[in-house]
C-alpha cells in the first residue's frame, strides 16, 4: 500500500496544481511551497530568501569558498538556528531531512526538492514525473507570471535549474524514467491526470 507520493514536473506543466488535486482527493498532507516556508522559519531567514535557492545550485566559487570555511561538511552548518550561511546547499539538507521526515509520518503528496531520489527506495512511495508540450507550457506560465518576459527561456532555465539540483545532490538524472513509476502528459487534463495517478497508486502492488 503507498503512503507517500512524489511529484517532480517540468516548469509550467501544471504539475504543482495536479499534485494539489492529488492531495486532496486521497485527504493527504501537500508538502511544496509550504516546505520553503518551514524551512526559512527553522533557520530564522526571509522566506523570500529561502524561496530564490530552492531547487538551485550555488555558484562554483561559493561552493569552494564554503567548504574551505566549513570543513565539518553541510550537515554541520545546515542546522536549525544556523544562519551564518544559508545557501542552496543548506537549503537542500534542510529539505532533505524534513522530506525523511515526512516520508516517516506517511500520507503525503511532496513536490520537487529532490524527494524522488531521497526516497526511491521505499517501496511504499510512489514516484511520477508530469511533463507537457512547450506551448502548453509557455501558456500557462503567461498566465501565473504576467511580467515574464522571453517565457521559454525561463521554461528551459528552470528546468536546467531543477536537473542540476537533482543531478549535483542525489547523482540522479532528473529526467530518467527509471526513477518513476509514471511519467504522464498533463496535455491530458489536469483532473485526467490527476485520476490516473490515484488510479494507479490504488491498483498496484509491490512486494516488500
Amino acid at each position: 500500500m503507498f503512503r507517500v507520493l512524489t511529484v517532480a514536473r517540468e516548469f509550467g506543466s501544471g504539475g504543482g496544481t495536479v499534485a494539489q488535486k492529488v492531495a486532496d482527493r486521497l485527504g493527504w498532507n501537500l508538502i511544496d511551497k509550504n516546505l520553503v516556508d518551514e524551512i526559512a522559519s527553522r533557520a530564522k531567514v526571509d522566506p523570500d530568501w529561502a524561496r530564490t535557492r530552492d531547487e538551485r545550485l550555488d555558484s562554483w566559487l561559493h561552493r569552494v569558498s564554503r567548504r574551505a570555511l566549513w570543513s565539518g561538511g553541510p550537515e554541520s552548518v545546515a542546522t536549525v538556528g544556523a544562519t551564518d550561511v544559508f545557501d542552496a546547499e543548506t537549503m537542500a539538507t534542510l529539505a532533505r531531512n524534513l522530506i525523511k521526515d515526512a516520508y516517516s509520518k506517511g500520507n503525503c503528496v511532496i513536490v520537487g526538492r529532490g524527494a524522488q531520489c531521497i526516497l526511491q527506495n521505499r517501496p511504499d512511495v510512489f514516484h511520477v514525473f508530469i511533463y507537457a508540450p512547450m506551448a502548453d507550457k509557455i501558456e500557462r506560465v503567461r498566465e501565473r507570471v504576467r511580467a515574464a518576459g522571453d517565457v521559454e527561456e525561463l521554461i528551459r532555465t528552470t528546468d536546467r535549474h531543477r536537473a542540476e539540483f537533482v543531478k549535483f545532490h542525489f547523482g540522479c538524472d532528473w529526467s530518467n524514467p527509471h526513477l518513476y513509476d509514471a511519467m504522464i502528459c498533463s496535455k491530458l487534463g489536469e483532473d485526467a491526470v490527476t485520476a490516473m495517478i490515484v488510479e494507479a497508486m490504488r491498483a498496484e502492488k509491490r512486494p516488500g
